[in-house]
C-alpha cells in the first residue's frame, strides 16, 4: 500500500499550487485528479489575474435586476428551469448577501486571496518554466459612457477602499489607447499592475510538470473517499486502490461538495455554468485584457487566439451546454469589435464552484482531523489559487498564516 506525506484531491490551480509548495517545504506529495492537470475550470478560465475583482455577484440591486436578466435573452444570465428547484435552497441563501454590509465584508475577504496575484503567480512559477505564460498588463473595465460607469459607482467605491487606483479614458482618449473598440464604447477605466495567463490549461500543466520532475507523484484516479480513523484523516480510497497520508486536502472544485458532505459537512455550493468561445488566428488583438460592463464579459488576448468568457448559467453538473450563451458571446463581441475576423472558433463549458457566500473555504475541515479544503472561489479561482495554496501548505504545516483566516474556515457552514 503506497505512502506519502500529503495527499492533494484535485490537480486545478489550487491544488497544484498547495503541492508545489509543500513540495518546497521538503514534504512528499501525491496529487490526484480524475482526469489529470488542468481538465477543468482551471483550463477554461477567463485567464486574467483579476487582483481588483474583490466586488462579488451580489452587490446591493442585484435582486431587483435578477428576474429581468433572466428573461431577456440579450443578458449574460441564464437558467435550466428545470433546475430551478433544485437551484432554489441555495439563491436564497445567496442572494441574502446582495446587500452592502456582506459585500463590504466579502470583499474585505477576498482582498487578502487575490490583492498581489501578479506577483504571487510569479513566485509559485520562477524557475519551473511555466513563467513564460505570465504576461504583466494593465486590466480595463470598459463601459458605453461616463453615465454607464456611474452606475457601477458603489464596485468603485469598494475597490477604491482597498488600495485600488486607475485611470479614466474617455472618447477618444480611450480610442487612441486601443483602437480595437467600436466607437460606441466611449469610456474606460484602465487599471494596471494586473496580468494574463496567455494559455490557462498549458500553465497548470507546466506547473504539474515541474512538481513530478521535482519528485512528486501525481495519479490519474477518481477518489471515492477519504479514509479515517476515529476521526483522523489516514489517506484515500483511488481507482481501487488504498493511498495512505497523515494529511488529505481536497481541492477539487465543484467536486469537492459531494466529497466533503461524506465527511459530514454540507456546504451551500452550487455550479455556475461558465462558458468560453475561442476565436483563433484574429485580425485584430485587444491591447489588454477588457471586461465588457454591458455585456458581462471579458476579452482576453492568449496565444494565437482571444478567448471570450464571462456567462452565467445555473442547470447544475449534469446537463449539457446550452447554445444560446455561445450565441451572446458572438453577437457581443462582434457589436463590441465590429472589424474583428478569426480563422476559427471552438467553444467550452465547464463549473466554477459558487458557495452561497461568494468565499472560499480554507482550512482545516475540523480540529486535527487532518483534512484541509481549498475550494469555492467563485470568479477567482485563477486570480487566488497561488495564494491559496501557501496558506493551505502553511496550516498543514504547522505554520501560522500572516492574516486573518477566520472567514475562510469551513466551520462557518456547521
Amino acid at each position: 500500500m503506497e505512502k506519502t506525506d500529503i495527499i492533494i484531491i484535485g490537480a486545478g490551480i489550487v491544488g497544484v499550487s498547495t503541492a508545489l509548495e509543500l513540495q518546497k517545504k521538503g514534504l512528499s506529495v501525491t496529487l490526484l485528479d480524475k482526469s489529470g492537470p488542468a481538465e477543468g475550470a482551471s483550463y477554461g478560465n477567463g485567464g486574467i489575474l483579476a487582483s481588483c475583482s474583490v466586488v462579488p455577484v451580489t452587490t446591493p440591486g442585484l435582486i431587483s435586476k435578477a428576474p429581468g436578466m433572466l428573461f431577456d435573452p440579450k443578458q449574460p444570465l441564464f437558467l435550466k428551469w428545470s433546475y430551478l428547484p433544485k437551484l432554489m435552497p441555495w439563491l436564497v441563501k445567496y442572494l441574502k448577501h446582495a446587500n452592502v454590509a456582506d459585500t463590504r465584508r466579502i470583499a474585505n475577504a477576498l482582498m487578502p486571496i487575490v490583492g498581489d496575484s501578479l506577483a504571487d503567480h510569479q513566485a509559485l512559477a520562477k524557475g519551473t518554466g511555466a513563467e513564460k505564460w505570465i504576461e504583466p498588463c494593465d486590466y480595463l473595465y470598459v463601459y458605453n459612457d461616463r453615465a454607464h460607469y456611474e452606475k457601477d459607482s458603489f464596485g468603485w467605491q469598494v475597490r477604491r477602499e482597498h488600495g485600488f487606483h486607475w485611470t479614466e479614458l474617455e472618447g477618444e482618449v480611450f480610442h487612441r489607447y486601443d483602437p480595437a473598440f467600436d466607437k460606441s464604447l466611449g469610456f474606460a477605466v484602465c487599471l494596471g499592475q494586473h496580468g494574463r495567463i496567455t494559455s490557462p490549461g498549458d500553465y497548470v500543466k507546466a506547473l504539474a510538470a515541474h512538481f513530478v520532475k521535482q519528485g512528486g507523484h501525481l495519479h490519474i484516479a477518481e477518489v471515492d473517499a477519504v479514509l479515517r480513523e476515529n476521526g483522523q484523516v489516514t489517506g484515500v480510497r483511488a481507482g481501487g486502490q488504498n493511498i495512505y497520508a497523515d494529511k488529505v486536502a481536497v481541492t477539487t472544485g465543484i467536486w469537492s461538495g459531494p466529497l466533503v458532505k461524506q465527511l459530514g459537512l454540507s456546504i451551500p455550493l452550487e455550479a455556475e455554468r461558465g462558458y468560453h468561445i475561442e476565436l483563433w488566428e484574429p485580425n485584430i488583438v485587444p491591447k489588454a485584457p477588457v471586461m465588457v460592463a454591458s455585456g458581462k464579459f471579458v476579452v482576453t488576448p492568449m496565444a494565437g487566439r482571444i478567448r471570450l468568457a464571462g456567462v452565467v448559467e445555473f442547470g447544475g453538473t449534469e446537463l449539457a451546454p446550452s447554445e444560446p450563451p455561445f450565441a451572446l458571446l458572438k453577437e457581443n463581441i462582434q457589436k463590441a469589435m465590429p472589424e474583428l475576423r478569426w480563422k476559427e472558433m471552438t467553444s467550452w463549458m465547464g463549473f466554477r464552484p459558487a458557495p452561497s457566500d461568494s468565499i472560499p473555504l480554507i482550512g482545516e475541515l475540523d480540529k486535527n482531523s487532518g483534512i484541509y479544503l481549498g475550494f469555492g472561489h467563485h470568479h477567482v479561482g485563477l486570480t487566488g489559487g497561488p495564494k491559496t495554496g501557501r496558506l493551505l501548505a502553511q496550516m498543514m504545516t504547522g505554520q501560522t498564516p500572516n492574516l486573518d483566516i477566520t472567514a475562510y474556515s469551513p466551520s462557518r457552514f456547521r
